[in-house]
């Protein structure tokens, strides 16, 4: 009798696809697990008006319900109020790095929802069912991917619960999915056309074990690089938990209305499970060898610095990560992907680089991800880095280290910069154009959620990361910063003034040169986080974006803003292949496309102790908005230099000054309608660490 009534709320279920699938005839549940002996599904199920759930623990037959590696069943039900869950064992682990322990239920590694919970709730992984069933209708009100072609790109990089969390913000909902569709009309004004988003994918903000020192508070995992899920969203960035995917939706819409995409940050180089000493929530206590990279004596590999590296290139993670791909462009409609140190994901089963990556390939090949943009960060924390040879497909743009390091380095005065700095304006020719690709395969940043902000950049030399519990042991010692002349906070003129014309100069540089630019929420109002250039655990007003800087640094902004403008106004600073050869350049008698020089037109000083760099830049003969360029830079710590225009490519022109970042606002922001008339091969001065931009107009 037992077996004809389990018969009649049964069916052995189908192995494909994996995770969660709603059919006609019931629910089937299936899930990868090769090394496990036994495999049991537990559902707890919340019947309507009832006020506690009622458990069901249902044992998989090896026979039954297993299909080669793919464990299976289907409940014979169309009821979804429900939350499930697996455990799995294995007689013994015959030194093979299992790791099974059947009184732990696991989180199925596809399941795209997990049970809802505010921000700072301890999650239940591994103690109780979480997964739920996620088959929510949702009115898309025939959004379509924006397709913003990666010339006319400007990316904004954005904590979801940072950027609104703080009462400075005025959002109704802060620190939400929510908080960020009230700001979509500053971002419009500001002038990006993508958001980078932090991770979002579950996460437990609580597996942090340091304290502050100071206050004794013990810290969160802010940022969100340790993922349980790489489906599952976080739910504490939701306003109403229950709600997450639907205010994530309604936020993807709103940006999509607005014209700007959104990009996700994806963590596939680890998982939040850590060292054997972890959390085990779901790979782990499914598959440890499969999922996880081990050596010889089965301990961890660790290029990820987190405890544990995934083992990418094995073909049941790839296909893991491609699904997971698929289901944020397909169901969620994102627009692209910024892969958190990615080369891990061209590392083989033994942890060793390979030539052609199976997993880099499989991405950039991949039909429904065609139109998705693919950001690399092309290194790892073991030392490999691959900016320039990520891949050699135009499909992989990478977060361009080198222009970050070498605008940096000239902005604090080194030597021997001037070479490299002019190779980063001109869009890192050295890195791309031997592959085939171009100048658009860089993504330049000056600085980004990890590091200092640019305020910090010039007003520390070193890191201050005392609250972060770890005695300021962690994050980057080499941050090529300089605090102007005083460490911290400063009221004296001078450092001020200088401060802030080195942030100018810094922004001139971004957005003027070749490659596409992302900048760090905050720092155009001049966030600081007093110096702390790793706070990944600091969920507090160190961390959240202080929106009255906003007011307080007005004239500062404008130019930021005024900035992204100019650079969206003009092709020439978005060219989408690189500058040819002087001698190439074009027509007889025609100026080069790019021209440099040092003080005065046609003398040029690459010398290790040269800081003083300009450059000519001619527009496009279709270009109809006017006008070539010149650009002036000093780098000098302390000398003054005196800069010589040439003169005016076409007859009847003048220079106009439009930039000068010594001068205060307004005046550092000058609309070419609004500028004095230059007299041509006028001098200029700069005094250090200025820019001058000139523009050519009738």
């Amino acid at each position: 009798m037992a077996d004809q009534k389990k018969s009649r709320v049964l069916k052995r279920g189908y192995p494909l696809p994996a995770g969660v699938t709603i059919l006609k005839e019931g629910i089937n549940f299936s899930v990868f697990a090769r090394h496990a002996t036994r495999a049991t599904l537990v559902i707890d199920h919340l019947p309507e008006g009832a006020s506690k759930a009622i458990r069901h623990e249902f044992a998989l037959d090896p026979q039954e319900n297993r299909t080669g590696d793919m464990w299976h069943i289907l409940l014979l039900t169309h009821q979804q109020n429900f939350r499930y869950g697996y455990r799995f064992g294995s007689p013994s682990s015959n030194g093979r790095g299992l790791v099974y322990d059947y009184t732990k239920i696991l989180i199925d590694p596809c399941c795209s929802m997990l049970s809802p919970r505010h921000w700072g709730e301890a999650p239940t992984y591994g103690s109780e069912p979480c997964c739920m069933p996620s088959g929510q209708d949702f009115d898309w009100q025939d959004d379509r991917p924006l397709k913003t072609p990666l010339a006319e790109t400007l990316i904004y990089e954005l904590h979801v619960r940072g950027f609104t969390k703080d009462a400075s913000a005025g959002v109704e909902a802060p620190g939400t999915y929510r908080g960020i569709i009230e700001k979509i009309p500053y971002l419009r004004d500001l002038g990006v056309t993508a958001v980078e988003l932090m991770p979002v994918t579950e996460f437990d903000e609580n597996d942090v074990i340091f304290k502050n020192p100071e206050t004794g508070e013990q810290l969160k995992n802010f940022w969100g690089y340790n993922p349980v899920s790489f489906f599952a969203l976080h739910s504490g960035y939701a306003r109403e938990p229950g709600r997450a995917i639907e205010e994530f939706k309604e936020m993807v819409r709103a940006l999509h209305q607005a014209g700007i995409e959104v990009y996700l940050d994806m963590v596939f180089n680890h998982s939040g499970e850590g060292g054997y000493q972890g959390t085990t929530s779901s790979f782990r206590g499914i598959d440890n060898p499969i999922y996880y990279l081990l050596d010889s004596d089965q301990e961890y590999l660790n290029f990820s610095g987190c405890g544990n590296t995934m083992n990418c290139n094995h073909p049941v993670v790839r296909e893991l990560i491609r699904k997971a791909l698929r289901y944020w462009v397909t169901e969620m409609h994102i627009d692209g992907f910024r892969f958190d140190l990615a080369s891990i994901l061209g590392r083989d089963r033994q942890g060793n680089v390979l030539a052609n990556p199976p997993m880099i390939e499989a991405i950039g090949e991949d039909p429904v991800l065609r139109d998705t943009k693919m950001i690399a960060e092309a290194w790892d924390a073991a030392g490999l880095y691959q900016v320039g040879s990520f891949s050699t497909d135009s499909r992989w743009a990478e977060w361009n280290g080198r222009f970050r390091d070498d605008v940096r380095a000239f902005m604090i005065g080194n030597d021997d910069t001037v070479t490299h700095l002019a190779t980063r304006i001109a869009g890192s020719s050295d890195l791309y154009q031997a592959s085939g690709r171009g100048p658009l395969c860089s993504i330049n940043f000056i600085t980004s959620h990890d590091g200092f902000t640019l305020a910090d950049l010039v007003s520390y030399d070193r890191k201050n990361n005392l609250a972060n519990g770890e005695t300021d042991k962690d994050g980057e010692k080499h941050n090529l910063s300089w605090n102007s002349g005083f460490e911290g906070v400063c009221e004296e003129e001078e450092i001020v003034r200088l401060r802030q014309r080195r942030m100018k100069t810094f922004v001139v540089l971004l957005l003027l040169s070749q490659g596409v630019p992302m900048l760090a929420a905050g720092d155009e109002f001049g966030r600081s986080q007093g110096g702390n250039n790793n706070a990944w655990c600091q969920d507090n007003k160190l961390s959240w974006l202080d929106w009255s800087l906003l007011r307080k640094n007005a004239g500062f902004f404008r130019f930021f803003k005024e900035c992204i403008a100019l650079r969206k106004k003009h092709k020439i600073f978005r060219r989408d292949n690189f500058f040819l050869p002087i001698e190439q350049a074009g027509k007889e008698g025609e100026s080069p496309e790019i021209g440099w020089q040092y003080l005065a037109p046609h003398q040029q000083n690459w010398s290790s102790d040269s800081h003083g760099l300009a450059f000519f830049l001619r527009a496009p003969d279709e270009s109809d908005t006017g006008g070539d360029f010149f650009v002036m830079l000093n780098g000098d710590r302390k000398e003054t230099l005196h800069f010589e225009a040439p003169a005016p490519r076409q007859k009847g022109c003048s220079w106009y000054s439009i930039i000068d970042t010594a001068a205060a606002s307004p005046a550092d922001y000058m609309p070419i309608a609004e500028t004095k008339r230059q007299l041509a091969a006028a001098r200029y001065t700069l005094p250090p660490f200025a820019c001058r931009v000139l523009q050519s107009a009738i």
